[in-house]
């Protein structure tokens, strides 16, 4: 047999041999991506129908004949496939084909690690890159759900009611990620359990992920990391694109998007997203609908304006309206801020202006701004909680190439407004809404010592007109290796992040647990050190295999977070004493082959624990092992493909109400699957379907305590104000909505179809 394979192998290059011989005069040249060598690069002659490979550097040799011109179609898995012409009369001996990555490979373009577009293999800050195709693996209404499918990153809902939530890293609350869109901080403050619905998906070109702190480049929030959205180059999108699904239980979205001209110099992209549930559903009995309803509209509007010599000038906006309800079943807008039956019932009106000048001068200069307004009107049960939020950013960079030394340097002023009639407003004279104002400075080198060594250094110093000054540096060093195949990364910074308790919690707002602070908050501080390795390998057949491991460690002192164990009827604030650890490893693994599969599968394992008073607590909501994979195999020939994804979470600490509640302190190991199948047909339409949480996973159906009794009517209370023990409540309970770790939406269908035009 193996007699056989070899001299089948030898019959083949002799063939290739022979046939290129007839050809005539040799001609090479070398493939290269992005100005490296790609290993086993294939190349076929496009009128004779063969194909040839490349060697490990890249480098090709073919012959020509005399007569006619030859077409070569150069192709390298990740990268975009290019057609060269190669003539004999022309300078054939040294070809240089140099192929640009797909949207969606691993060695995508990048920006968020450094402020500059640079390929991903050689950002000194690993940046983890996610293309518009990879969640249409599982579709979802809204890019919060999307983020599920991404290693280390968790949408945590706090209310089993509204059904509001915020984005984890690494295990760290959503008020440590600072959300981007198009590198601005349009996400924070109010609009942190908001920000990510309603941003049509049809716009979205990648989202890029940062996990670690980021504050030297972004100031206050990227303490856990970040979340930069790009949104796509109206130059590159569709003229048309529309996708539209609905499921089982009602759901309907719906996103458009298309690009058009004004005139010569400007390029116009527009999306929409429409999102409707509307059918109440009570399935595990406790008499509250399972999921929260929702109508919302989003409308986004860019515009890109054609200078001379490519200089980048772009406009864009965004509005967005949500009416979102939950509670009882038979609750309606009548009741909605009385004490007859129990809803929670949010309007959420949101507008956002984002842009970009680069100034006309011989330096590069640029001037990003950004504003939004956001207005809140809810109400939960008999509590009214009516917020307003208003921030302005700018920032003007400076970029200068001096040898071996990138150097960057900014100055960035931000104001932020808000007003939420609580307690966290309330000063001596009543309500006084909060101004703060935050400029500051940065400056950065990215040190190029040599091509496989590479040292980022920056510093930013920030005054918050509030709490003072804030200083945070950090240090990134990468090893890259010659064949580029293998990377190293060291980095070290510092993060810090003043909070904004009712804006960023609303989980402080629902039920019947009163909000306290305990004094004064002050910033929170935090120092990290990460460890990157990345690993590629390449075979000749097209097989591709990536690991990318990272370690990571982050000190914080002054941290804020809820206390839901003091005082079952409280939530306390307070700057902590001790100090708080987050610690942990994560790894990816990717395959792809030209066979048509592709996986990705991912884990993180973590330890998230404050130490205070010679005690060691493991934080709320925050699980210890979160597993990802997405599993993709597609009939090229067939235009068929079918994915596979899922998460898997380990126990986390969920929030009790006292040494006599019998609902569960840890919740159990669970998982949501799905499956889809997607069918194209031709270059334009798609239609696809499947089922999601394919397991029918549920968490338990006395999640919300007490919900028989959501006024606390029944409750009896001591003097302290404590709940107690009777015959009708034998733990001591409150009606507490708080206790909630995965969604309540159980297995479901859905059907969409895609449609693109260029």
């Amino acid at each position: 047999m193996k007699c056989l394979t070899r001299f089948s192998f030898a019959l083949f290059f002799t063939l290739c041999f022979l046939k290129l011989s007839a050809q005539g005069t040799s001609c090479g040249g070398q493939v290269t991506g992005q100005g490296s060598p790609l290993a086993y690069p294939t190349i076929m002659i496009v009128d004779d129908s063969l194909r040839l490979q490349g060697d490990a550097n890249g480098f090709f040799q073919i012959n020509l004949d005399t007569d006619n011109e030859v077409n070569l179609v150069v192709s390298y898995l990740g990268f975009i496939t290019q057609e060269v012409v190669v003539r004999l009369d022309e300078e054939c001996s040294d070809i240089k084909i140099d192929l640009q990555t797909e949207e969606g490979s691993l060695q995508d373009i990048v920006i968020s690690g450094n402020l500059r577009p640079v390929s991903r293999v050689n950002s000194p800050v690993p940046v983890e890159v996610y293309s518009a195709s990879y969640f249409k693996s599982n579709p979802t209404p809204s890019l919060y759900e999307s983020l599920q499918n991404v290693n280390g990153v968790r949408p945590q809902l706090n209310c089993n009611v509204c059904n509001t939530g915020d984005i984890h890293i690494n295990g760290l609350e959503g008020p440590y990620t600072m959300v981007l869109i198009d590198g601005m901080p349009i996400v924070s403050g109010l609009s942190t359990v908001y920000g990510l619905t309603g941003i049509p998906q049809s716009l979205v070109d990648r989202i890029e992920v940062v996990k670690g702190p980021a504050s030297t480049l972004y100031g206050s929030e990227a303490v856990g990391g970040l979340i930069n959205i790009i949104t796509k180059n109206p130059l590159q999108a569709n003229r048309f694109a529309a996708d539209v699904f609905a499921t089982s239980w009602a759901e309907v979205n719906m996103d458009l998007g298309g690009r058009f001209a004004i005139g010569q110099k400007v390029d116009a992209l527009l999306g929409v997203n429409y999102f409707n549930y509307q059918l109440p559903l009570d399935k595990n009995g406790d008499g509250f609908t399972d999921v929260s309803l929702q109508q919302r509209v989003s409308v986004f509007q860019k515009f890109r304006f054609k200078r001379n010599k490519g200089r980048e000038f772009s406009i864009a906006g965004r509005y967005v309206y949500e009416d979102r309800w939950g509670g009882e079943m038979d609750w309606n807008k009548s009741f909605r801020g009385g004490d007859d039956v129990y809803g929670e019932s949010i309007y959420t009106s949101r507008w956002e202006v984002l842009g970009v000048y680069q100034l006309p001068l011989r330096e590069e200069i640029k001037l990003q701004i950004s504003a939004n307004g956001h207005h809140q009107n809810s109400v939960y049960g008999n509590t009214d909680y009516l917020a307003d939020q208003s921030v302005a950013f700018g920032q003007l960079t400076w970029r200068k190439r001096l040898a071996v030394n990138e150097l960057l340097a900014g100055f960035t002023y931000r104001m932020t407004h808000f007003d939420d009639n609580t307690v966290a407003t309330q000063g001596i004279a009543g309500n006084q809404p909060s101004t703060i104002h935050l400029p500051g400075l940065f400056v950065q080198n990215e040190l190029d010592i040599n091509p496989q060594h590479s040292l980022l250094l920056g510093l930013r110093y920030d005054y918050n007109s509030v709490h003072g000054s804030i200083l945070s540096p950090r240090i990134n060093y990468k090893w890259l290796s010659e064949n580029r195949k293998h990377v190293i990364r060291l980095s070290a910074g510092n993060g810090y992040r003043v909070a904004n308790v009712f804006t960023e919690d609303h989980a402080a707002l629902t039920g019947a647990r009163t909000v306290e602070f305990a004094s004064e908050l002050r910033p929170e501080s935090s120092w990290n050190a990460n460890i990157n390795l990345v690993e590629r390998i390449y075979s000749s057949n097209g097989f591709f295999l990536s690991f990318d491991f990272t370690g990571f460690f982050t000190h914080f002192t002054n941290q804020i977070l809820p206390d839901y164990d003091t005082d079952p009827n409280k939530i306390i604030y307070d700057n902590l004493e001790g100090y708080a650890l987050s610690k942990g490893a994560s790894c990816n693994i990717d395959l792809s082959t030209e066979s048509g599969f592709s996986a990705r599968i991912g884990g993180t394992l973590m330890d998230v624990s404050t130490f205070e008073n010679g005690l060691r607590t493991r934080q709320i909501l925050t699980e210890q092992f979160q597993g990802i994979w997405r599993l993709s195999y597609e009939w090229s020939r067939a235009d068929l493909s079918l994915d596979y994804t899922g998460t898997l979470y380990g126990p986390m600490r969920l929030p009790l109400l006292g040494d006599l509640d019998d609902r569960p302190e840890y919740s159990p190991w669970w998982s949501l699957q799905n499956i889809q199948l997607t069918k194209g047909f031709g270059d334009r339409w798609e239609i696809y379907g499947g089922v999601k949480n394919l397991l029918n996973y549920r968490p338990p159906a006395n999640s919300i305590a007490r919900s028989f009794d959501p006024f606390d009517r029944q409750v009896q209370f001591n003097a302290n104000g404590q709940a107690i023990a009777t015959n009708d409540n034998p733990n001591a309970l409150t009606f507490d909505p708080s206790y909630v770790f995965a969604p309540n939406q159980g297995i479901r269908g859905f059907l969409g179809v895609r449609v693109a035009f260029d």
